[in-house]
């Protein structure tokens, strides 16, 4: 059957990135009718010779983008010369259909990473937290400039991930982007994740993780202590906005609830225990474990300071909350008044309920652990190292004036 077919390769400069570069498109017709696709390269407009279809000059980027594109021209011929010795219906769409089909397990590592973000979006609010989503989100951003800053491409396929791949992200993570080892660790595991997927799904050959071992750092737990949190809570402040931010703050360090489950925290988790008190009965956005907490005296005075509140009355909402980075703007600020030299944000009212409300006042580390909804005894026991490096400091501040006592009997 007679039939016209010609291929081209082109740039759709309509959808520039943020680079300034241009992707390149594949476009195959036959007898008038087109099927195009991205060849998952791009290239600076300026750089690209439209006649020929290719890249101009010699540069390493250069020659890279055209053999790929060379060996994506012998096999769209090959397909369509197999096609005419078979006398099979030949048409635009098949041809491509075809051609990913021969390169169907080619998947690649960005493509890899969306469709695994689009299923954590999905169920947002169900299995992940909106801040699991966009975590994912950011690894996925940091990984694609990564693969435009170390190897000038768009994208890469699963089976080009190697050991030394893995190796100069974390080393651009730390360098570039400027992350601590810590954060680099936790943008390294979500990458990882991706990665156990393709290999799950026999999407890759090999598994690049397998020789690569690093461990995080301990971090110090900040929290504020019982002389701290005193100032805190008994400071006249006669603003309303700080009033408000305190009262909100002051709660969590009596309950030990996150930002993310003190925001959606509603009068329904709030009713009465097996021992006839109120207790909170909550779930946990990150991990969706149980979290059930006596309420101490100090947190439901606060609950009743608010009952009338307009904010509250208006909400499905037990407090006025504001955005994380509000109230965190607004503790910095506190700190200040209150004359707390720490840099307080809303995360170490958590920490100081694990340590100066509860594990100083001699509650078990099980019952902590089950308060914060832990899923893991071994997550609340660095609170217990915090408490007794505070005791161990304590100690060797009285050994240190027992020592100076004697002395000065002495010299006296």
């Amino acid at each position: 059957m007679n039939h016209t077919f010609s291929l081209l390769f082109y740039l759709k400069k309509d959808t520039r990135s943020s680079s300034k570069k241009a992707p390149i498109h594949l476009r195959i017709t036959v007898n008038g009718k087109r099927a195009e696709q991205s060849v998952k390269r791009s290239i600076e407009p300026e750089r690209w010779d439209a006649k020929a279809g290719r890249v101009k000059g010699n540069k390493e980027d250069a020659r890279t983008i055209n053999s790929h594109l060379d060996t994506i021209q012998v096999k769209i011929n090959r397909i369509h010369s197999k096609l005419e010795d078979s006398d099979s219906v030949i048409t635009a769409k098949k041809i491509k259909d075809l051609y990913n089909d021969i390169d169907e397990k080619k998947k690649t590592i960005l493509e890899v990473f969306r469709y695994h973000n689009e299923m954590v979006k999905q169920q947002v609010g169900k299995d992940f937290a909106l801040g699991t989503y966009k975590r994912f989100e950011t690894t996925l951003k940091h990984v694609e400039e990564f693969i435009q800053h170390q190897y000038k491409l768009d994208d890469m396929f699963l089976n080009e991930i190697r050991f030394q791949f893995v190796t100069d992200l974390e080393f651009y993570l730390k360098t570039v982007k400027e992350c601590n080892h810590n954060s680099t660790l936790k943008y390294i595991r979500n990458f990882r994740k991706i990665i156990n997927l393709a290999v799950k799904n026999e999407w890759m050959d090999r598994d690049p993780f397998m020789k690569y071992q690093v461990k995080l750092k301990e971090t110090k737990r900040g929290f504020l202590d019982k002389e701290e949190l005193e100032r805190l809570e008994n400071k006249e402040l006669g603003v309303e906005r700080l009033d408000q931010v305190r009262d909100v703050f002051v709660f969590c360090c009596y309950t030990g609830l996150s930002y993310a489950d003190i925001e959606k925290l509603s009068p329904k988790d709030i009713s009465k225990g097996i021992d006839g008190e109120h207790w909170i009965f909550t779930e946990r956005t990150k991990t969706g474990t149980d979290s059930n907490i006596p309420l101490l005296p100090k947190a439901l005075e606060i609950i009743e300071k608010y009952e009338n509140n307009p904010a509250v009355l208006n909400s499905d909402s037990i407090l006025p909350i504001i955005s994380n980075q509000k109230m965190n703007a607004y503790l910095k600020e506190l700190a200040t008044i209150c004359e707390i030299d720490k840099h307080i944000t809303f995360h170490m009212a958590r920490h100081t309920f694990a340590t100066t409300v509860t594990l100083t006042n001699g509650v078990s580390i099980e019952t902590v652990s089950s308060m914060l909804g832990h899923k893991n005894i071994r997550t609340t026991q660095i609170y217990a190292k915090v408490v007794q490096r505070k005791v161990s400091d304590d100690m060797l501040k009285l050994k240190g004036l027992l020592t100076e006592q004697p002395k000065k009997a002495v010299n006296q």
